[in-house]
């Protein structure tokens, strides 16, 4: 015992630098501290133009650039690009309105509502919003909203330009909440830069977009106490519900109907009588929607035979669809395999973004289509714009692909699990706390993605308090998801914005 006593004494009796880190061996790299990398370096292009709305010149600036995204310890983890566009000439900036737009996707940039209806700059299209003209081109929008409010285009992490930082994955941006912090922290950062705290504020989303919007709308509220003025809601989806064909669900089968109604208006498939008058059809067709066919699905396996026949009778009438086909499917018809059906004799299928549009079947034995027709028509005309248009008018000339549409997934839904994503009650949140907030949402009849129905039926279940119901303004156009691509519609839908923002601002 008394060598194990001497060995621990000597021990303590050698020379401290023994011990010190003079001559201790070197720590595995492994327990090194890290040192997090520089963030990446924000860059701008600024651009000077002008453009003519409703007949007055708009001298305005374009800032194309990107804005660094950290964590709450300052660690950059993204970079957002961005491209806004303000009103020179401006005596007030801070009573001058802005604007942030974004599109939705999952996955998307946000090109669609920057070249398509706000920004000073559209896409070409012929009077129904059906077919580019060629050469591809952008052309003056003398609809923009330029004129109204500055305007700021962001692109989510993963889309457009924006990325995250290398070292960091994209997959912590792919969900419902991480992406709502991330465009809310970016949009409290642009406007604290830009000195706009106390300009009145907007924001305006697009599908999905319109998810994060409101999310966005909330988490600004709570988190920055940053208060909107408005939410600007096109082509809405805000309780997943309505359009989730999943067997239990027969709600998404119910409000999807009148769009099949106004879908086969369109492609002339309904009697001469209701071609007559395709208003009137519209009603006559939201009316048995709210009647006589939910009623007959509450029924279920219990609806009488002679009820039954009679709604097939009536389903077809409405749709277009042959009674044999409603029959197999036992009254319930998605919007798949109506896109598929419609037109099916003549070997075409219908697009889903924009039901006015048709393609070639190629899998005519198939139940669902191949490809959206719709979609297809316009993804490389705004591809190619926009690639021309930022390098050469924006002196943005990067080698990096320009992100139009990206796939995202799996998106994180586990904010909703074991149960359908729905953001009513965020908006009845955030309309309640700010009394001033107003929302104007936007619809296309011959949308299939997101049903203007669909969009009644969430807009009347917002339970908000009848002091608040005036608050909103729900407006339906003629043409798709994209109904701002239909000239009609678009003026008429830049237009009611304008109001839409005044009103706001003047109330």
């Amino acid at each position: 015992m008394h060598k194990y006593v001497s060995l621990f004494v000597i021990a303590l009796t050698l020379p401290i630098k023994a011990f010190s880190g003079e001559n201790a061996p070197p720590l595995p790299a492994a327990s090194l501290p890290l040192t997090p990398p520089p963030p990446p370096k924000e860059e701008i292009a600024v651009t000077t133009h002008s453009v003519i709305v409703n007949g007055i010149s708009i001298p305005y600036t374009t800032t194309v650039g990107t804005q660094t995204h950290t964590d709450e310890h300052g660690v950059a983890k993204g970079t957002i690009f961005y491209i806004a566009y303000t009103k020179n000439g401006v005596t007030d900036p801070e009573e001058r309105p802005i604007t942030f737009c974004f599109n939705g996707g999952p996955g998307s940039s946000s090109v669609w509502l920057h070249l398509g209806v706000f920004g000073p700059k559209r896409v070409s299209m012929n009077k129904l919003g059906t077919e580019p003209t060629y050469p591809f081109q952008l052309i003056d929008n003398y609809y923009s909203i330029l004129d109204t409010t500055d305007l700021v285009f962001i692109d989510p992490i993963s889309t457009g330009y924006s990325r995250a930082v290398d070292g960091e994955s994209d997959k912590q941006f792919h969900g419902v909440k991480p992406d709502i912090n991330s465009v809310s922290e970016f949009i409290r950062l642009y406007v604290t830069r830009n000195q706009k705290w106390n300009s009145p504020k907007f924001i305006a989303g697009e599908s999905y977009g319109t998810t994060r919007a409101v999310g966005v709308a909330l988490e600004l509220h709570d988190h920055y106490y940053l208060y909107l003025d408005g939410i600007i809601l096109v082509s809405s989806i805000l309780d997943f519900q309505t359009i989730s064909f999943n067997s239990g669900n027969d709600l998404a089968y119910i409000v999807n109907l009148p769009s099949y109604t106004a879908t086969a208006l369109y492609h002339k498939k309904l009697s001469k009588e209701l071609q007559a008058d395709p208003k009137a059809t519209l009603k006559l067709a939201e009316e048995f929607t709210y009647g006589e066919y939910a009623k007959a699905l509450l029924y279920g396996d219990i609806l009488n035979v002679k009820h039954q026949r009679d709604i097939e009778e009536k389903l077809s009438r409405f749709t277009g669809i042959s009674k044999d086909y409603i029959k197999k499917a036992n009254l319930r018809v998605n919007s798949q395999q109506f896109a598929k059906a419609l037109l099916s004799d003549e070997m075409l299928t219908l697009g889903r973004f924009d039901s006015r549009y048709a393609g070639v079947d190629l899998y005519p034995c198939r139940d669902t289509p191949s490809f959206d027709p719709s979609l297809e028509a316009i993804l490389g005309v705004f591809t190619s714009t926009f690639n021309d248009y930022v390098v050469k008018d924006l002196n943005w000339k990067k080698d990096e692909e320009y992100k139009i549409l990206t796939d995202v997934g799996p998106w994180d839904y586990t904010v909703a699990t074991n149960q359908y994503l729905n953001m009513s009650d965020k908006l009845r949140d955030v309309m309640s706390k700010n009394p001033r907030l107003g929302v104007f949402v936007a619809s296309g009849i011959d949308d299939l993605a997101t049903p203007y129905f669909a969009t009644h039926y969430t807009f009347t279940h917002l339970n908000l308090a009848p002091s608040l119901r005036d608050h909103v303004v729900l407006k339906d156009y003629e043409g798709g998801h994209m109904m701002y691509l239909y000239q009609p519609s678009l003026e008429s839908l830049t237009s009611d914005i304008r109001t839409f923002i005044n009103h706001q601002i003047n109330q």
